[in-house]
């Protein structure tokens, strides 16, 4: 009589079934993708900060004034007809509206979390640069490292004009308080009484 021996062995399915990990983008890539991304949108509206300030000065009006100036399209022909609006193409705008409002904001955490990630780059390279410095100037001091003393000293340098540039940004001056002057006749306060001599 033969023994057999049995594994279990994976499905088929078994691979696909479990998720594969991402590979991360390059920044490289990342730009491709986006530019890919933006040259497939319906619609891209670059405003400068001075035309998005005239169109909410030109519209200021909240959401739900809006929402009922719009239903009077669905309850009278006429104004339809008049403003040359049909009601199921201001809904379709109004649903795209909202959809959109979704993508902006989704768009602006993932722009908000490529912001933090750089300037915790920006920042660790602060400090391996403060690191390398402080190390160079220890060891620049002894001569077989006299290769270093040039790039220290030009590190000095640059230090000595951020520093200039930094004192020489003006400060905002707090306006010195105004002494109130006491109306006529009325007693002054605080200040020490002096006894007349008789």
């Amino acid at each position: 009589m033969k023994n057999f021996i049995t594994t279990n062995s994976p499905t088929p399915n078994a691979a696909a079934d479990t998720p594969q990990p991402q590979t991360p983008l390059t920044a490289d890539a990342t730009i491709e993708q986006i530019r890919s991304i933006r040259a497939q949108l319906p619609e891209v509206a670059t405003l400068t900060s001075k035309q998005r300030k005239a169109l909410q000065k030109t519209f200021p009006a909240s959401a739900p004034i809006v929402q009922a100036s719009l239903n009077v399209i669905g309850v009278s022909g006429i104004v339809s007809s008049a403003i040359g609006q049909p009601l199921d193409g201001v809904r379709t705008l109004q649903q795209e509206a909202v959809l959109w409002k979704s993508v902006e904001e989704e768009a602006r955490n993932l722009v908000a979390g490529i912001a933090g990630a750089n300037l915790l780059r920006r920042q660790k390279l602060a400090e391996i640069g403060a690191q390398a410095y402080a190390v160079a100037s220890s060891v620049a001091r002894v001569p077989e490292n006299e290769v270093l003393v040039s790039h220290v000293e030009e590190i000095k340098r640059l230090k000595k004009i951020a520093r200039r540039k930094k004192s020489a940004t003006p400060v905002p001056q707090q306006p010195s308080p105004v002494p109130s002057t006491p109306a006529p006749g009325a007693p002054v306060t605080g200040a020490p009484q002096v006894a007349s001599k008789s």
